[in-house]
């Protein structure tokens, strides 16, 4: 029945994200994204500060999430200036944070230290998909990085699922297996090459792209093992319940965090 729901969100969730990615303006992206980012920031706090005896303080979700907002709309003016500003901002307001909370809570550096990881780990990522927008092509990349993510998600189940019998990470997720995982490497190549001749009609650029695809079915499968590594430490299950069969936000867009800043680093400089 969970397998069902997630086919069945998938379903429902891909024509309406590729409409707005084709149809779509760079602001309209932003827009979304940056509703992703605060929802994905929320169950980050949630998560990592779990184990914590006091509930994360109200005045770190107020900067997490403007930050995370200012962040994706920023990208849209194309300047990296202004994200670098954006993080000295956030720098800042974690400053005035300790110097008014040091007294009461020797430990605060602790929270300051989560806080900055899951701005990185979440919003500074995600910007980085309005800046591929803007690239020559680029919402087909943003197209070809999804479906390179979905069929590694997919295969890495389907293999794992019929052929599974090494663990990949027993103590992080004990159901991930290396014929999973290969399996899942294997999908990612073949669909990107498939993408690639049917969008691009470029053979040449098809070959090309197969590394590139290789590393990003790598990301994200760490990406994914990242995730459930924090998830594991506060004994959380799923990120959330907003995606039925999904789980959170951040449960759908694991893989993508940290295959996405891989992407761009392709496109720019390798591509």
């Amino acid at each position: 029945m969970q397998h069902i729901k997630r086919w069945i969100t998938a379903l429902i969730l891909a024509p309406m994200l590729l409409w707005i990615l084709i149809k779509g303006s760079t602001l309209f992206l932003s827009v979304l994204v940056s509703v992703a980012a605060i929802l994905a920031m929320r169950e980050y706090l949630r998560i990592i500060f779990q184990n914590d005896e006091k509930p994360v303080s109200q005045i770190i979700k107020v900067i997490s999430y403007t930050i995370s907002m200012a962040l994706i709309i920023g990208s849209c003016l194309g300047s990296w200036e202004i994200l670098f500003l954006i993080l000295a901002m956030n720098l800042m307001a974690l400053s005035v944070f300790v110097l008014a909370r040091f007294s009461e809570n020797p430990g605060i550096f602790d929270i300051i230290a989560k806080q900055v990881l899951g701005i990185i780990y979440i919003p500074v990522s995600l910007s980085l998909l309005v800046f591929i927008k803007e690239l020559d092509g680029g919402t087909l990349w943003i197209v070809w990085l999804f479906i390179v993510i979905f069929a590694n998600d997919t295969g890495a189940f389907y293999f794992g699922t019929f052929f599974g019998k090494r663990p990949l990470s027993p103590n992080i997720s004990p159901n991930k297996t290396i014929e999973g995982s290969l399996g899942g490497i294997a999908a990612s190549m073949v669909a990107a090459f498939i993408f690639c001749q049917i969008f691009f009609n470029d053979l040449s650029l098809s070959f090309l792209i197969i590394p590139g695809a290789f590393m990003l079915a790598i990301a994200g499968q760490i990406g994914d093992l990242f995730e459930s590594a924090m998830k594991r430490v506060s004994s959380i299950k799923d990120s959330g319940r907003i995606l039925p069969g999904h789980g959170g936000i951040l449960d759908r867009i694991d893989g993508l965090l940290l295959a996405i800043p891989v992407l761009y680093v392709y496109l720019v400089f390798v591509q």
